[in-house]
């Protein structure tokens, strides 16, 4: 097997460089020894087999992937390797992702061992710049150094942090003890772990201030109710913070059993209004992100000047879902800069203000922020294309890349090496050097152009992942048929229309899942172009009377087109023709999507405004880009101007006089 795609990997690096195909089988041949021992090379680096890496590695000599080789066999014993062997590989491949991850990987390590000399030396030549530890190991270096004032940046870099990690976490606990840090940062970090169920974020952040504190942590993350009402609990120290600590997990568990507790006379004459307001704050977005209509309440009675960012834009989503324009407005304006320009918030901020009926000054400013997001770049963006009375059209396609272009994409190492590890198998390695190599942050990063004859050396070899998503970057102008390819056209235009599917809405969704993929497989098991998941395909199968189907198809092509229109066509008709309900219940599962679509009783709403609501921020996001994309595709296809709205349409609880179909779903 390895035999054989180490072949079709040299035949697809050499046919998308433009080799004549005698030439590319050849290469092919004589590449094949180097690769298998290359792809033997993967999976030691993952058993971390320093014995067979280093046993392997002078059979991997003259492949494509040669450098990648090197790196996994030299990366798996960094810990033990010389100085001398680390500089020697970062000269050997210098210039190369491979030697900017290995000096990422000695960075980390140096910091951990907290070699600053040889850190600062290594940091100055460091390319990629987005490691957030290696951002905080360099603020440590240069405050032990120069005693500068890092604490505002180190305090912006872990509260940042999702999960727990020694670099910022340990800078922050020396910044703290020096008194150059405020001790409130840690409480801050300790309440966003517990709001967003992190608990080892929270014991990290309150063991930086006193170990012997984390046992009261782990006894409010199991009971926070038995802890408010231990009557010892207003002796103990520090109560003030394992309170709102308290009420913060139990305002996760139910906000409702908070939005009680933290009324009680004793927590409101013990805690501060900034720990009160951000108290309501967590109450509020746990009862927004649960439908609750006591959310918009709970934010009323806090302030937004003392809550976080993320509370903030739950206070906008449940005043859009209670209609009350005023709300919206004041919890936008109160968001950080950088979020109120983020397109959605200028959008509903926008909408806000208008709906009010302004004067013509604020009116006219309110369309002039439609106006500087309209276009097709997205589900906001289209969205104020269409306050603004245009709808959604393909723009001029550029001017496709010149032979000089395309010939410097071509010639490429990174992007050689990329294609050849994708072919190969080693999509993971391929994806991540290809992205570095056309990453703006790296020297020679790429313009507009150089991004353009990229997307189109990753179109011709057929990897629709990189060829989307390096066509995505060009902000000077847009080509959709880079943007919005459609790989197998005739299997899926004739499937979608043989049962009643728009064509544009598969083709949007299969964007989302898969990017057109073949073998894509989730971390949860879903696979192929439509993403799968095996229960779902095996019931789908029987629904649909393919009564062929095997579990080892599922990766076919016109299998998991079949199956997967097939269930869409089923979810769509449960939901009477509702795009961003079918697209929800695709992503989430029907049972949710009904009980985010409310019960008897829940205002029937914009489904813009329904989906910002979406409680679960993969799926939200999901069914925007889905309903974007379906838009574009269908203006594509037709060579018509779309509307989104009208793909969306509105959503709204299950009528009790129509009886529901597809309860059986999966």
């Amino acid at each position: 097997m390895q035999f054989y795609r180490s072949i079709l990997a040299a035949l697809a690096l050499g046919t998308a460089l433009g080799l004549p195909a005698c030439a590319a089988t050849s290469a092919a041949v004589d590449a094949t020894r180097s690769d298998e021992a290359v792809l033997d090379m993967a999976q030691a680096y993952k058993q971390r087999d320093t014995k067979r890496l280093g046993g392997l590695l002078p059979a991997a000599k003259g492949s494509v992937l040669e450098p990648w080789a090197a790196y996994w066999e030299l990366s798996a014993r960094l810990d033990t390797a010389s100085r001398a062997e680390i500089e020697g590989f970062l000269a050997r491949w210098a210039g190369s992702y491979q030697e900017d991850r290995l000096r990422a990987d000695w960075l980390l390590q140096l910091g951990r061992n907290r070699d600053w000399p040889a850190f600062r030396q290594q940091l100055a030549q460091y390319r990629m710049g987005d490691d957030r530890s290696i951002a905080c190991y360099g603020l440590w270096s240069d405050w032990l150094a120069t005693g500068a004032d890092v604490a505002a940046q180190v305090q912006d870099l872990w509260l940042a942090q999702r999960e727990p990690e020694e670099a910022c976490a340990g800078l922050a606990e020396e910044l703290i003890k020096a008194k150059k840090m405020p001790p409130q940062a840690a409480w801050v970090r300790a309440r966003l772990g517990m709001e967003n169920d992190r608990l080892k974020v929270t014991t990290q952040a309150v063991g930086a201030l006193n170990e012997t504190w984390v046992k009261t942590v782990n006894a409010i993350y199991l009971n926070p109710g038995k802890y408010l009402d231990d009557k010892l609990t207003a002796l103990r120290p520090q109560t003030r913070e394992f309170v709102s600590l308290a009420l913060i997990r139990q305002a996760y568990l139910e906000p409702q059993d908070a939005a009680i507790e933290v009324e009680k006379l004793r927590w409101r004459a013990q805690l501060t209004a900034e720990e009160r307001s951000w108290i309501w704050g967590v109450i509020g977005k746990r009862a927004a992100q649960k439908g609750q209509d006591t959310a918009l309440g709970s934010f009323a009675k806090g302030r937004f000047d003392q809550m976080h960012e993320d509370h903030l834009q739950w206070a906008a989503r449940a005043a859009l879902r209670a209609g009350q324009w005023a709300q919206v407005q004041q919890a936008i304006a109160s968001l950080p800069v950088g979020l109120r320009n983020d397109p959605t918030w200028m959008y509903w901020h926008a909408r806000a203000v208008l709906a009010q009926r302004p004067g013509d000054v604020v009116r006219k400013q309110a369309m002039a922020d439609l106006q500087a997001i309209a276009g097709v770049r997205g589900f906001y963006e289209q969205l104020a294309q269409e306050e603004l009375g245009q709808r959604s059209s393909a723009p001029p396609r550029p001017p496709t890349p010149s032979t000089e272009e395309k010939e410097a994409a071509r010639q490429n190492p990174g992007l050689q090496r990329a294609l050849y590890a994708i072919a190969l198998g080693l999509r993971s390695e391929g994806v991540r050097e290809w992205n570095y190599s056309t990453n703006l942050h790296t020297k020679g990063g790429m313009d507009d152009r150089s991004l353009l004859a990229a997307a189109d050396l990753a179109c011709r070899a057929e990897v629709w992942d990189r060829c989307i998503n390096t066509s995505e970057r060009t902000k000077g102008f847009i080509d959709m048929e880079q943007r919005f390819p459609m790989p197998f056209k005739a299997a899926v235009t004739a499937r979608a229309q043989s049962i009643g599917l728009d064509p544009a809405y598969v083709y949007g969704l299969i964007r989302q899942e898969s990017r057109f993929i073949m073998d894509a497989k989730s971390g949860v098991g879903a696979s192929g172009l439509m993403q799968v998941m095996p229960a779902t395909a095996k019931w789908t199968a029987k629904k649909i009377g393919m009564n062929d189907f095997t579990p080892a198809k599922i990766n076919e092509r016109d299998t998991n087109i079949a199956i997967g229109t097939g269930y869409l066509k089923l979810v769509l008709d449960s939901f009477g023709g509702s795009m961003p309900l079918a697209a929800a219940a695709y992503n989430a599962g029907p049972s949710r999507a009904r009980t985010w679509r409310g019960s008897s009783g829940a205002p029937t709403l914009e489904a813009a405004i329904w989906a910002e609501n979406i409680p679960f921020h993969e799926t939200r996001d999901y069914v925007k880009k889905v309903l974007s994309n379906a838009t574009l595709y269908a203006a594509v296809l037709s060579g018509q101007p779309q509307s989104i709205k009208a793909r969306l349409g509105f959503v709204g609880p299950v009528d009790a006089a129509v009886p529901e179909i597809g309860l059986d779903l999966p």
